[in-house]
């Protein structure tokens, strides 16, 4: 009986002692990060060269998430439109999810996939190759050479790529609607601008800067952390990802149980 209950019970601790030292290391980072940005101590040279590989290298697959995204949101409710007449409602509610929910989460998670991968994977690499040892033998604070850029390219950027996503999947679901419902794209655009969704747009961008928070100091984290050469850099790309994934989920519902909207 004890060896029955001795397995379980070391699994459970051991994923226990993993996401609190996890947890526990990430929020020391953030608080090394937000040391370094009070007074500002970063590369700002380094800080414009992740803006450009975060931000526009990301942005033609976030423009093509964001359309699907806007476009299923039409498909998924073209039949209950087309059977009550409820045209009007159509805008209500693609404005609503594309705006707080379904848009917000499967950006993060494209960005995630993307941007907080990558992120990963490069400071891994430079671990195992011994650069960031480089850098701290040359009086170089790894912190403010390589994270910090790194923290403020991914949160402004994530902002940015939540606005512009929103952009593209209401053009997504005009579009959609005017082919399936047989909605003008002029009508369903004027049903969101009238259905005064500033909340839900605001909680979105919300969303969207903790979501920035959470990958960069993720990934980070991860990737500082890389031990044992090659396989260790591709275990803490995986690691990453599910990581952030998790906490995209966990801060979506958080976000949404502390300001509901739409009540």
């Amino acid at each position: 009986m004890r060896n029955v209950l001795v397995g379980p019970v070391s699994v459970v601790g051991r994923a226990s002692m993993g996401l609190m030292a996890t947890l526990g290391g990430a929020t020391m980072l953030l608080g090394r990060i937000l040391r370094a940005l009070l007074p500002p101590r970063f590369d700002r040279d380094e800080a414009w060269r992740q803006l450009y590989a975060v931000g526009v290298k990301s942005s033609a697959i976030v423009m093509v998430t964001a359309l699907f995204v806007g476009a299923i949101m039409v498909i998924q409710t073209a039949f209950y439109v087309q059977r009550t007449g409820a045209t009007s409602l159509l805008g209500f509610g693609v404005g609503f999810t594309v705006f707080a929910e379904i848009g917000p989460i499967l950006i993060g998670l494209m960005f995630s996939g993307r941007v907080g991968a990558n992120n990963t994977a490069e400071l891994g690499t430079m671990v195992v190759t011994e650069q960031v040892d480089a850098l701290r033998a040359l009086a170089i604070d790894p912190i403010g050479y390589l994270v910090v850029p790194r923290f403020i390219a991914m949160i402004v950027m994530m902002l940015m790529l939540m606005a512009l996503g929103d952009v593209f999947a209401i053009i997504g679901a005009a579009l959609t609607a005017d082919t399936l419902v047989g909605v003008d794209p002029s009508v369903l655009i004027g049903d969101i601008l009238d259905s005064h969704l500033l909340d839900e747009y605001l909680l979105g961008l919300g969303k969207a800067f903790c979501f920035g928070v959470s990958i960069s100091v993720l990934s980070c984290w991860y990737g500082l952390g890389v031990r044992g050469g090659a396989t260790g850099v591709g275990r803490a790309v995986n690691n990453s990802v599910v990581a952030n994934a998790a906490a995209i989920f966990f801060i979506d519902f958080v976000m949404g149980w502390i300001f509901p909207v739409g009540l």
